[in-house]
């Protein structure tokens, strides 16, 4: 029988008062096999999977390449990533954790529910599932889908990222066809009690990512406009929250990595970029939100440190002269806000030519945006940075990358590629911080709200002003499957499918 990746505190004693031991996955030859576990037990683990992999292993190198974060000065731990590097080595735990951690059990889940009829838990496995698919389309463009987990390819091919988004909306199609809204859903962490009602909001909305994401390169218009005009997506942010505590192995990933004491660690690593927070401080207007995604420094200011370098160690650049992200033990791990799904509706009706629709909905993604990071001003916001039907992609580009700032780097790093805004300055990194001078060499007022830049020694690979378009196929994947497409170092600036 086919064994399971099981977080074991879940599987011996499920609780949902809190998110245990999400961190120990592992393969155990002892473990029960499918049959010997229920849904209820089966589900909780995976959705730990996928929460543990999206909030901290894919956040982190995430924030790095879309510039809302850098490396603190005189630490190296993600300076790769600040130059806008990744390794196959690197990409493996979040790789193994998203498919043998959460896609393979989700399978075993839907498995379960369809053999019994219950539609309800079927429609969540598939969902989750798929937003699992789509975070690895997005990092790798080809992934292994049509013959995955199926034991009669030892060696499964890699699908078309086209081909895979295909599927993963079908998927969707099948299991929403299934489902009534009053249809229950076993034990789970993100709508627990709930019905299938909030369940299918979520397909909703994630199939409305997906079609999106597609729609500048498959005609996909049909399916889209049946979507929008269904206008059944989430009221509320779709995100793990309420169920992290403050205690080991217990607490909302990211906070877990970078600002817990409690594995024995002080070292500081992620601090806010100066293209974040130059952005959100411009002429003479310092948007709300700030506060809420970034501490300030120890002199009551918000500074932002750049990308590339981690060299000096100079006494005005200790840790406590750069700002942190705002992070708490319960912090929410968010899969799909309001905001996001509101910018992409605001987008949808911008290539309608329906400019009326267009800025309402752009209106709307701002305000959820306020509304997410709990503080007021949005309509100042909105004046300021008003709605330009000639100019959307700009507009809505820096827009949602200044509201998943703080919220989801991950679907940051995406969007920033596909509608390519925030787009590239002429200010490079070496231009803010000279690497050969003294302290008086950071000049972040050069630095052009709403730009990227170059950082500073940046991957070979990646070059001048350009992104980082794509991870290495991890060695997880690749290392024993002779199906593996060969990796360029051309690769790395090779835009998966959706983003060409």
């Amino acid at each position: 029988m086919k064994k399971l990746f099981i977080i074991s505190a879940i599987t011996v004693g499920l609780a949902l008062t809190s998110c245990d031991s999400y961190l120990d996955i592992n393969q155990d030859p002892n473990s029960p096999t499918e049959s010997g576990l229920s849904s209820d037990k089966i589900l909780p683990a995976a959705e730990m999977a996928l929460s543990a992999t999206y909030g901290d292993l894919l956040r982190i190198p995430a924030g790095y390449f879309t510039q809302h974060y850098a490396q603190t000065f005189g630490t190296s731990n993600y300076l790769d990533y600040s130059r806008f590097t990744m390794s196959a080595t690197r990409s493996g735990t979040a790789y193994s954790q998203l498919t043998r951690g959460a896609i393979n059990n989700l399978l075993v889940v839907r498995s379960k529910a369809e053999a019994s009829k219950d539609w309800g838990t079927y429609l969540a496995a598939t969902t989750l599932r798929v937003f699992a698919y789509q975070v690895l389309v997005d990092c790798y463009g080809e992934i292994p889908y049509s013959e995955a987990f199926n034991v009669a390819y030892t060696s499964p091919k890699y699908d078309e990222g086209k081909d895979v988004y295909a599927g993963l909306v079908a998927e969707l199609d099948d299991a929403l066809s299934k489902v009534d809204a009053s249809d229950e859903v076993t034990t789970n962490f993100l709508f627990p009690g709930a019905t299938a009602a909030k369940w299918i909001q979520f397909a909703n909305a994630l199939k409305l990512r997906l079609l999106m994401r597609e729609s500048g390169v498959v005609d996909v218009n049909n399916q889209l406009s049946a979507l929008v005009a269904e206008n059944n997506f989430p009221t509320a942010d779709v995100a793990y929250k309420d169920c992290w505590k403050n205690e080991s192995g217990q607490m909302s990933p990211f906070y877990a990595e970078e600002f817990s004491t409690a594995w024995g660690s002080t070292q500081i690593n992620v601090i806010a970029n100066v293209a974040i927070t130059g952005t959100m401080q411009q002429a003479g207007y310092t948007d709300p939100r700030l506060a809420a995604f970034f501490e300030t420094n120890s002199d009551g200011n918000f500074t932002g440190g750049v990308s590339g370098s981690n060299f000096s160690t100079s006494k005005v650049y200790k840790s406590t002269y750069w700002c942190r992200p705002v992070a708490s033990y319960d912090m929410p791990v968010y899969l799909i806000t309001v905001a996001e799904t509101e910018f992409f509706l605001s987008e949808y009706y911008a290539k309608q030519n329906n400019t009326a629709q267009a800025a309402a909905h752009y209106a709307a993604a701002v305000e959820a945006s306020f509304a997410t990071a709990g503080v007021d001003g949005a309509a100042a916001n909105i004046a300021q940075f008003p709605y330009d039907q000639a100019n959307y992609k700009q507009v809505i580009g820096i827009a949602k990358w200044v509201a998943l700032s703080g919220i989801n780097n991950y679907e940051s790093w995406c969007e920033l590629r596909r509608l390519k805004y925030p787009a590239f300055g002429t200010i490079q990194g070496s231009d803010i911080y000279d690497l050969g001078s003294d302290a008086s060499s950071y000049t972040p007022n050069v630095y052009v709200p709403g730009t990227l830049y170059t950082p500073i020694q940046v991957f070979g690979q990646v070059g001048d002003n350009q992104l980082l378009q794509r991870w290495p196929y991890a060695d997880e994947s690749s290392a024993s499957n002779p199906n593996a497409p060969k990796f360029l170092n051309t690769d790395y600036v090779k835009p998966v499918f959706w983003a060409n």
